[in-house]
């Protein structure tokens, strides 16, 4: 894990103790980076920054819930963040530029008690290797149906739902579209034709864009940068509909650094701080209203959402629940 000081516009490697501000990133390593510096060169204050999957992060949290050693919780999907929040790891905060956000960002906030709020908005669905495709003369997938047909043995990666949120919500999304039993059978099937399961949701970006699988499945603005440089991906809003996230932002109960996370927070639900510049970075519909964001992200809002349960499945006891049994019926099931 890649830890950072990053003052000034100046990056140089540190150790944890140094930094002013301890933050947890799960969101794309360059977006985590490039947040972290803007802040500091607008501010003064230092900060130490390592990359984590909202699985990893959540862990951490509950194992230094008596003796925090983070401040922030920045990006990832809203499931975690909501789980820790029901434990009582995050702390109580209202930004008084909460007025500015989308309903969703307000919404999310609203139902973790006020701890945790949306800073932008993915979309789940798959992206495929046009040119793989092409080599094979297969027919493009278009459904959650056609990925567990016997032409995608082998070709399909996705994510863990016990150490990625991203993986958590493919699991979430295809409960509530389907009805648990019948997401189950399709897990199971869907299984003979995963190559693997990554640890974080990022993974299947240049998985895809390489070649080295097929079919990747996770939210869609991953797939984005990689169409800006011309690689060879299509992109998929599944026919049947589709789950999405909201990127969430916390601070954590007793952070040693409450009043410089309070100013991170307060800058990074901004419309400065949200707006996209680097057309080849990590992208996704930001929370401020007034933030701005390219044609390709908001072509996502195309998608046909369901109307995603975030209170029950962002319960700690739902996400054990589901773990275990995708870890009884899918993970640990014969291929």
């Amino acid at each position: 894990m890649r830890t950072l000081l990053i003052a000034a516009g100046l990056v140089c490697l540190s150790n944890v103790a140094q930094a002013d501000l301890n933050i947890l990133c799960s969101t794309d390593p360059d977006w985590c980076e490039s947040k972290a510096r803007e802040f500091s060169v607008q501010t003064g204050i230092k900060v130490n920054l390592a990359r984590k999957a909202t699985g990893e992060v959540f862990a951490q949290l509950k194992a230094e819930s008596a003796n925090p050693k983070a401040d922030v919780w920045y990006g990832g999907t809203h499931d975690p963040h909501l789980q820790a929040a029901n434990e009582g790891l995050l702390q109580i905060y209202v930004s008084a530029n909460m007025k500015d956000q989308y309903a969703w960002s307000a919404d999310l906030l609203e139902k973790s008690g006020n701890q945790v709020a949306g800073i932008y908005r993915i979309t789940l669905g798959f992206g495929y290797n046009r040119d793989l495709l092409v080599k094979r003369k297969l027919t493009a997938p278009a459904c959650w149906s056609d990925l567990v047909k016997l032409e995608f043995k082998g070709d399909v990666e996705t994510s863990n739902p016990a150490t990625s949120g991203t993986g958590y919500t493919i699991l979430a999304t295809l409960v509530q579209l389907m009805g648990e039993d019948r997401a189950f059978e399709y897990l199971r099937a869907l299984n003979k034709n995963v190559n693997r399961y990554t640890t974080s949701g990022t993974a299947q970006r240049q998985s895809v864009a390489r070649g080295e699988s097929l079919i990747g499945i996770t939210f869609l603005d991953e797939f984005i940068p990689e169409l800006y440089v011309n690689a060879p991906i299509e992109i998929v809003l599944p026919c049947e509909g589709t789950g999405y996230s909201v990127g969430a932002m916390s601070i954590v109960k007793g952070a040693r650094n409450l009043d410089d996370a309070k100013k991170f927070y307060d800058w990074a639900l901004t419309a400065d701080a949200q707006t996209i510049r680097d057309q080849t970075k990590v992208i996704a519909i930001p929370s401020n209203r007034t933030a701005y964001a390219p044609e390709r992200v908001k072509a996502l809002e195309r998608a046909k959402l369901i109307n995603y349960d975030f209170a029950k499945f962002g319960s700690s006891a739902e996400r054990k629940r589901l773990i275990e049994r995708w870890d009884r019926e899918v993970k640990n099931a014969g291929r």
